[in-house]
């Protein structure tokens, strides 16, 4: 019988990045509700819908001469009551003078300290009324509190807005930085914990397409509890974004880093299920094949970690196993290395995995 032709690939000592996957949405890093705090007639709005704006930007402007009509109001009312004051306070110093005279008594030198006392508290009164129309006043132009972009606009130019109206203006939301909210399973916490006590950890978001990463970030936080409902712990991780390939509301599946291994691999098709375990074909220096068991570790990539029972080296059948008995004449067809054989095994290795 001629000898069976195979593939092979050698073991060898691989970085093996361990990776935890969970689904999440993706959300805006802040939102804000743009509403008015005072009431009025929108006069200006000086936004477009989907703009990205600035923090300080001008987005609405309310009309703002009734207000700036009770500023001056309350600007007159100070001007009024400083000059009874200095009137007031010109008394008191001729009382003064006539009382060491004898020519005023204690109590006329008194009623008029108070005078001057009751109108410098009244000037305090008038200069917390202008503290507050100013306000009243700056209130009429609305601005961005944070950089991102607007929404759908709620209220139109020539409307009237009220500060008691609960709908707002428009959002602004911040998308760069993003934040996306995503959840594992309570039995990866301990490994999350320890992969972030020794520096950031890397994540990146996966589209839908299972493929495409739509941006890399790092963890910022775990919950400070487990839901109970569904056993898994939930997770935020940051993003730059800045080519807003993440969009608020987007679900996505988060690939969190937990350790690189430095093992010994070869691809996952070169694993094969027994009764008694796992096992990999093994060509010896003269072309025959032994079943030998090994020991597997993690998964990943299409690689499987091989813990025990294959040393560094050695050549592993990645295909043509079905054709193969321990002791059997092999005719080697391809030698490859794992990481180029690890693409083949991308399908087994994640039915591996599950088991």
């Amino acid at each position: 019988m001629p000898p069976a032709s195979v593939q092979v690939a050698a073991a060898s000592r691989t970085k093996v990045p361990i990776y935890a996957l969970g689904l999440g949405s993706v959300q805006a890093y802040n939102t804000v509700t743009i509403r008015s705090r005072v009431d009025g007639e929108v006069q200006t709005v000086a936004f477009q819908e989907g703009q990205m704006v600035k923090a300080g930007d001008l987005l609405v402007q309310i009309d703002p001469r009734p207000f700036q009509a009770m500023l001056d109001q309350a600007l007159a009312k100070k001007a009024q009551d400083e000059a009874q004051l200095a009137n007031a306070r010109a008394d008191l110093a001729r009382y003064t003078e006539l009382a060491t005279r004898s020519f005023a008594s204690r109590q006329q030198l008194d009623t008029q300290q108070a005078t001057v006392n009751q109108l410098s508290a009244q000037i305090q009164g008038d200069q917390a009324q202008i503290d507050n129309a100013r306000t009243q006043l700056g209130y009429t132009t609305i601005r961005s509190p944070i950089a991102g972009r607007t929404g759908l606009r709620l209220v139109d130019q020539g409307n009237i807005v009220r500060a008691t109206d609960t709908g707002g203006i428009v959002t602004v939301a911040q998308i760069e930085p993003i934040s996306v909210l995503y959840a594992l399973p309570e039995q990866s916490l301990a490994a999350v914990q320890k992969a972030q006590a020794a520096g950031p950890v890397t994540v990146w978001a996966i589209g839908q397409d299972g493929k495409t990463v739509l941006g890399q970030g790092t963890l910022t936080l775990i919950n400070n509890e487990i839901d109970q409902a569904s056993g898994t712990i939930k997770l935020k991780a940051s993003f730059e974004n800045k080519d807003q390939a993440l969009w608020p509301g987007q679900f996505v599946t988060v690939r969190t880093l937990l350790e690189t291994l430095d093992a010994l691999t070869v691809p996952a098709d070169a694993v094969q299920r027994t009764q008694q375990g796992l096992a990999v074909y093994v060509v010896t220096a003269n072309d025959t094949v032994e079943f030998r068991s090994v020991k597997v570790g993690p998964i990943t990539q299409g690689l499987a970690v091989l813990e025990d029972g294959v040393s560094e080296g050695e050549r592993i059948v990645t295909a043509g196993q079905y054709r193969l008995q321990p002791g059997a004449k092999v005719h080697v067809a391809t030698d490859r290395p794992p990481q180029e054989a690890a693409a083949d095994g991308t399908t087994k290795a994640r039915s591996l995995a599950k088991d």
